[in-house]
């Protein structure tokens, strides 16, 4: 299973030459990671940050191309590991089916106070059938 969002480049998201600054891709993959979780495990961040939190614990982007201002672009989200804590992605970005950026990234499901708690059962088995193909 691949999880889509689209992303409309902004003005906000772009430096003054008119392309997307690269931090402003980094906060576009939270929005999708948020996304995620909401629309896809019912667990949206408003809820999920009253006691816990997925704090990025690694990330690594190859920037394929730049993208300006008024580009759609289609961000994916694909899950490639799940572990007592961490969840491993890969997320790509491209606009008319030219990839603008590719990132892979571990997230770690964190208590109240930054310490890795395992995944609830339930996060966990949505987590898994992914993974394995049931979704």
């Amino acid at each position: 299973m691949t999880y889509h969002v689209q992303q409309k480049v902004l003005f906000k998201h772009c430096d003054p030459a008119g392309i997307v600054f690269y931090p402003r891709y980094f906060e576009m993959m939270n929005d999708c990671v948020e996304a995620f979780f909401d629309e896809v495990l019912g667990v949206p961040f408003e809820t999920l940050h009253g006691h816990h939190a997925v704090p990025t614990a690694q990330i690594e982007t190859r920037f394929q191309a730049p993208s300006r201002h008024g580009d759609r672009l289609d961000l994916a989200l694909r899950l490639t590991a799940v572990g007592a804590s961490s969840l491993g992605y890969q997320m790509t970005a491209a606009c008319d089916g030219e990839p603008r950026f590719t990132t892979h990234a571990t997230i770690v499901y964190v208590n109240d106070r930054g310490r890795p708690e395992r995944w609830p059962d339930a996060m966990r088995a949505i987590f898994t059938d992914i993974l394995e193909g049931d979704r």
